[in-house]
């Protein structure tokens, strides 16, 4: 299972979670990874666990003030991006712009979905992985997987239906190692989440939970 802590602009230490998602990786046959702010990236991989973008722009070199260019995000670090978040969604176009800017720059790409149709025209892109998240329930502390576990069904469905090889996440208000089984027994091969980490006293004890029942 695929772990991805997206940190958003949380007012926490990117470092400090980053140093706790290495440590329990280490401890897990789960793969943790960490998406901290763009400021942050080259500080964040310093630690040494794996380290993705929360964005890259559908841009080459150039003209493109107040943009993020995927190979500079390379350059700092990061493996991967996030595409189309439900807080920086892109029109079908551009995210189809940044997946081809992130794969030119050799970072994975997981683009970000509402709902199964979204996954369907996501997955026709070709990224890696699609995230499936329904906006409502981000940052609830309320999972998809217990909220209605056919959107997560219905999305592996639909990403299959189109490219086998695109694997599914499901996201929102996932907090808990019950909340990760619970997805992958649904067909999702790993979670997005933000809060129940970036937010937590202890990052290491919550992310240490997380992959507890794997």
């Amino acid at each position: 299972m695929f772990v991805l802590v997206n940190l958003k602009t949380y007012p926490c230490d990117p470092v400090a979670v980053a140093e706790a998602a290495r440590d329990v990786n280490e401890t897990t046959d789960a793969r943790v990874a960490v998406a901290p702010q763009a400021t942050d990236i080259a500080r964040v991989a310093d630690t040494g666990v794996e380290t993705w973008a929360q964005h890259v722009d559908p841009i080459e070199y150039g003209s493109n003030t107040g943009h993020t260019l995927a190979e500079t995000v390379a350059d700092a670090g990061a493996v991967g991006t996030l595409i189309n978040h439900s807080e920086h969604r892109l029109k079908l176009a551009d995210v189809d712009g940044a997946v081809a800017a992130a794969e030119r720059a050799g970072l994975e790409t997981v683009v970000c979905a509402n709902n199964a149709a979204q996954v369907g025209a996501a997955a026709a892109l070709g990224p890696d992985a699609v995230a499936v998240e329904p906006p409502a329930l981000i940052g609830t502390g309320t999972p998809v997987s217990q909220a209605d576990p056919d959107i997560v069904t219905d999305a592996v469905e639909a990403a299959a239906a189109v490219d086998e090889d695109v694997t599914v996440l499901c996201g929102a208000g996932i907090s808990t190692g019950d909340d990760v089984v619970s997805a992958r027994d649904l067909g999702s091969s790993g979670v997005l989440l933000a809060s129940g980490v970036a937010k937590a006293d202890d990052p290491e004890a919550a992310l240490t939970d997380l992959v507890s029942s794997l």
